[in-house]
């Protein structure tokens, strides 16, 4: 047994007795007890794996990010360590290679897939020693919990410098913050740039929800030639000449059919294919395009990509259908002006009108401050709305921000409990389907709710299932 199995063995008695007690923290608590025990641990266990690992982060979409690229690289043959549950801190980390590990040395798994919460990737990431870090957009988020986006920026900044020569780094040039991190490695031509090229997914204006408008080398406003998402588009500086870097993964030809699908054709150094994505959305469209360069990056073929992304399916509450009787529960996580944007513009290609559960908590993993609501344009959908239940801890201020919308009072219902706001919405749909927008721990509360009820399995369930797949 090495020097690190008794601590490994502790760690996993406290997870087991977590899960056992119903005490919650599962997915973390016993990767936190390790490190408690083993400062090192998270360096100590990557070693261990033979391929090495890849870091994602970003604002938006690194969950779903990170099933695409556990699905290309599944398909390439490789065995994952991955934190597939979402939990992308520190102890998140040593919980997925805890989980792996065995306690007299060696770990279950060739490659290390890790999302990481865009606040801990400067802390994590050195002691994961990644072969390759993508970086997928910054926007405005958790204002209370993390502050400007340019702090982040900082903060990744400094990630990008440091990682060893031989690293990729993978980023979005369509986010202008994002895309400016690569310049003092783009000597050492290990920087691989993604991006939208398709003239027709421009929207008309800038949202006023957009973030990154003004340019991180001299301050003054970018021009913009297409904005496609939020502050992402074809962006150029005035005054000191910064403008986008030409991506050489891009996605051309894009189709969107509302929330179930989208497809575009990939285009990429080593040839273009055509993808048929089961997940809707332009910000899905960048997802597979963050994956794929990854994975391109990291040696993979375009076969594998192509496959990987065709057969990847939705993350809890990205884009998720759970059957529920003869209705369909659609879910769409939402927590920040852009990502919110997303999905109501995705919602709009839906046909007929919409029935919608809208689910506001301001709890710390949200955000205290939901003044961001505002932001979001809730307008676009108001006429297409047959009925919303609003729950949540914030659920009359949800209810009043969709009034403002134009959303008329009769159709606006409060149901704070969310097992009342469940009920209600699925019992007075019009039609089959129900489009569920949770926040964060809204989301979670929701997969407790529906697991309770049989309608999806556990988390751990869930997690049997995964590793089984690997």
């Amino acid at each position: 047994m090495s020097l690190l199995g008794p601590k490994i063995l502790a760690a996993r008695a406290v997870g087991e007795l977590a899960r056992i007690t119903g005490r919650g923290g599962g997915t973390s608590l016993p990767g936190k007890v390790l490190i408690r025990l083993e400062p090192r641990a998270i360096s100590e266990l990557a070693a261990r794996m033979s391929e090495g690992c890849a870091v994602i982060s970003a604002t938006n979409g690194k969950t779903t990010t990170s099933a695409m690229t556990a699905s290309v690289l599944r398909h390439a043959g490789l065995g994952l360590v991955h934190n597939r549950a979402g939990a992308n801190m520190a102890g998140g980390v040593a919980s997925s290679l805890l989980e792996a590990a065995r306690a007299g040395g060696g770990i279950d798994g060739q490659f290390g897939l890790f999302e990481l919460d865009e606040f801990w990737l400067d802390r994590v990431t050195p002691e994961l020693r990644p072969r390759a870090v993508l970086l997928g957009n910054l926007f405005r988020d958790q204002l209370d919990r993390y502050g400007e986006l340019e702090a982040i920026a900082d903060r990744w900044a400094a990630v990008a410098v440091t990682l060893p020569a031989d690293a990729a780094l993978v980023l979005n040039a369509d986010d202008p913050l994002v895309a400016d991190l690569g310049r003092q490695r783009e000597e050492r031509a290990n920087v691989t740039y993604f991006g939208v090229e398709d003239p027709a997914m421009a929207m008309p204006e800038m949202q006023h929800a957009a973030d990154s408008k003004h340019c991180r080398r001299c301050g003054a406003a970018y021009a913009y030639d297409a904005i496609y998402l939020g502050h992402l588009g074809r962006y150029r500086c005035p005054s000191c000449g910064q403008q986008r870097p030409r991506p050489s993964v891009a996605a051309e030809e894009v189709e969107l059919q509302g929330t179930r699908s989208a497809s575009f054709r990939l285009r990429t150094p080593s040839g273009s294919a055509s993808i048929v994505l089961p997940l809707p959305g332009l910000y899905n469209v960048y997802n597979a395009l963050g994956a794929a360069s990854l994975c391109l990056a990291l040696g993979v073929g375009l076969e594998s990509v192509v496959a990987g992304l065709e057969d990847v399916r939705a993350a809890f509450g990205r884009a998720e259908i759970v059957k529920i009787g003869d209705r369909e529960l659609a879910i769409l996580l939402i927590k920040n002006p852009a990502g919110a944007n997303e999905i109501l513009r995705t919602l709009v290609l839906e046909s007929g009108q919409l029935d919608v559960l809208g689910v506001l908590n301001d709890r710390v993993a949200d955000g205290r401050d939901v003044s961001w609501i505002w932001d979001a344009d809730f307008e676009v959908v108001a006429s297409r709305v047959r009925r919303v239940t609003c729950a949540g801890t914030r659920a009359a201020e949800l209810a009043v921000r969709l009034k403002y919308a134009g959303v008329p009072g009769d159709r606006l219902h409060v149901a704070p409990r969310l097992a009342d706001a469940i009920d209600e919405a699925l019992q007075t749909a019009a039609g089959g389907r129900v489009y569920a927008l949770p926040t964060y721990t809204a989301l979670l509360e929701l997969r407790e709710q529906l697991a309770a009820r049989g309608h999806v399995g556990s988390f751990w369930a869930v997690g049997a299932e995964a590793r089984r797949a690997s």
